[in-house]
């Protein structure tokens, strides 16, 4: 059964340059920590990666996924399917982005995952949060250090 969790942050920078940080796949090796490697396999007709594939640092080991994009709601939000992958059988989800009064953007972060590989809920819950919030920890340092 896949685990779903929503998780939310403030970053001080436009909804525009969260949702440009978010979007540019080939530079999260230099920001996101567990991502490794990422390889563009194709673009939409506008030019913005439709498929992407991921290698990255999961459960003490290297997992590789591959997600495909869909721009349709941007710069608002950017959502994904899994195509395939080695540990998950799910990975979906999104980043919405909104802005806030005062300025900045409040960062809404939703994932669905199931693993391949069974493990007791409290375990999958854990590495779960644990993703999500290096995620947007990672993520709010590349933009408010850019904007």
């Amino acid at each position: 059964m896949a685990e779903q969790a929503t998780e939310r942050m403030v970053m001080a920078a436009s909804p525009e340059q969260c949702f440009d940080v978010v979007a540019d796949f080939e530079r999260y090796p230099d920001w996101a920590a567990d991502v490794k490697e990422v390889d563009i396999l194709s673009r939409d007709s506008e030019g913005r990666p439709s498929e992407v594939a991921f290698r990255a640092a999961a459960f003490g080991r290297s997992t590789s996924y591959t997600l495909a994009y869909d721009f349709a709601d941007a710069p608002r939000s950017l959502s994904w399917k899994i195509v395939s992958g080695d540990l998950t059988s799910m990975l979906d989800g999104s980043y919405s982005f909104e802005g806030v009064d005062g300025g900045g953007t409040e960062v809404t972060y939703a994932l669905q995952v199931e693993l391949r590989v069974p493990l007791p809920g409290f375990i999958k819950r854990r590495a779960q949060g644990r993703i999500m919030h290096t995620a947007l920890q990672d993520l709010k340092a590349r933009v408010e250090s850019s904007a």
